[in-house]
């Protein structure tokens, strides 16, 4: 089952919901763009994404040349929390580091309450 997804915007939030399954590189690619033209249409910088129904299945090489392509699309000034499964979570923690290491304010983990805390601690 491919990535599906619903969003909303609160108190400057955008927060999204995702279930299926990443199939693909490009599939990934335009999730993630997706995500980008909606906080841009919406006028917001900080994006919550609940992925603990999305099930992580790119490879190694994938994970990383995903990262890298997302990380160069989005602005900035955006922070990002994504929440995964904890099946997933080596996955996730190895896109977050390269992503991170190409000027991505992002955080991966599998607990909604802190990606929330840290995502609206809008100091950082």
């Amino acid at each position: 089952m491919a990535i599906s997804f619903e969003s909303t915007v609160e108190d400057g939030v955008l927060y999204v919901t995702a279930r299926g399954r990443d199939e693909s590189m490009e599939e990934v690619l335009e999730y993630g763009a997706s995500l980008i033209e909606k906080a841009a249409e919406a006028g917001v910088t900080h994006v919550l994404c609940d992925e603990r129904q999305l099930e992580y299945a790119l490879n190694t090489m994938q994970i990383f040349e995903s990262a890298k392509q997302i990380a160069e699309l989005v602005p900035r000034v955006a922070k990002v929390a994504i929440v995964c499964n904890p099946r997933d979570v080596d996955d996730g923690r190895f896109w977050e580091t390269v992503a991170v290491n190409r000027g991505l304010q992002v955080s991966m983990g599998t607990d909604i309450e802190q990606a929330r805390a840290w995502l609206l601690d809008r100091d950082s």
